[in-house]
Formats: C-alpha cells, structure tokens, sequence
C-alpha cells in the first residue's frame, strides 16, 4: 500500500473507532488519521498473535483490522487518562 492508501484507510479506521468511543466530538482530522495508523499496527500485531487473517492492500479485512486495533488503542488511552475505558 501507498502512503496515500495509508492515509485514508487510517483516517477512516481512527474515525470510526472515535464514533465507537464517543470521542468523535474531541478529535480532529489528524488525530483520526494518527490513530487509524498507529491501531493498524496494533490490530496487525493481534491478528498475527491470534492467528488470524493474512491482511494485504487495501480491503475490508485491513479496515476491520485497523479498526479493531483502533479500538484498542483509544480503550488504553481512555484507561490511562481516565482509569476506565469508557
């Protein structure tokens, strides 16, 4: 993948991940696109641990895998700043 198709499958991720995690109203553009990025890596990691899906391109399963690891990262975001996840 390109670093454009980088861009855009982490700014999508990170979005989505904010919209499950209520912090949509308190990130910006970049911040998706940061956290899409760095839960790509995160969710690649998972899924290599778990034995999951062999992810290349740009395809549904690497926006699953970049927003599950999305998720995981705001979760220990909010558990660090906050103690909670929610």
């Amino acid at each position: 993948m390109g670093i454009l198709s980088w861009i855009v499958l982490g700014g999508l991720a990170g979005w989505v991940a904010s919209i499950i995690m209520k912090k949509n109203a308190t990130m910006g553009a970049f911040a998706n696109i940061i956290v899409g990025i760095i839960g790509a890596f995160i969710g690649g990691f998972l899924m290599n641990y778990l034995g999951g899906w062999d992810i290349t391109g740009f395809n549904l399963k690497s926006f699953l895998v970049a927003l599950l690891g999305s998720v995981v990262l705001l979760a220990i975001i909010n558990l660090i700043k906050r103690g909670r996840v929610r």
